[in-house]
This record gives structure tokens, C-alpha cells and sequence, in this order.
């Protein structure tokens, strides 16, 4: 039987997994639950700053934008 740290670890990753899946829905990045602890990864750091409560940029805002630029161009 495992003991209440193991556990709790284990825990902590599935949390994290959910939060980090949850921003990337939010700010409009891409998901890859591989990325999760890689600091690597550009849509990971940008986690990391939202959570230490720093601004990021939001993808979904981006996307509009080239939208409407494209729209308006053709």
C-alpha cells in the first residue's frame, strides 16, 4: 500500500493536469498533457505566468485579430 505522500504527489499531477488543460481552453493554446513540466514549452511557461498571476497573451484575442485582418483584405 502506498503511503499518503505518494499519494498526494500523484494528486498534485492530476490537479496540475486539469489546470494547465483548463488555461490552455481559456487563453486558446494548444493541449499536449506532455508538455506539462517542460519549460521548454512556450504554452507551459506562459502557464507558469499566469499562475505566479503575471499577464499572458491570449490566443483566442490574436486569432480575432488576424481574422478581421484577413476578412477585411479580401
Amino acid at each position: 500500500m502506498a503511503n499518503n505522500t505518494t499519494k498526494t504527489h500523484i494528486n498534485q499531477v492530476f490537479n496540475d493536469l486539469d489546470s494547465y488543460r483548463m488555461f490552455c481552453r481559456d487563453h486558446g493554446y494548444r493541449f499536449n498533457e506532455a508538455e506539462l513540466y517542460n519549460q521548454k514549452s512556450y504554452v507551459y511557461r506562459q502557464f507558469q505566468k499566469f499562475v505566479a498571476g503575471k499577464p499572458v497573451k491570449n490566443q483566442w484575442e490574436i486569432d480575432l485579430a488576424r481574422f478581421k485582418e484577413e476578412a477585411a483584405s479580401n
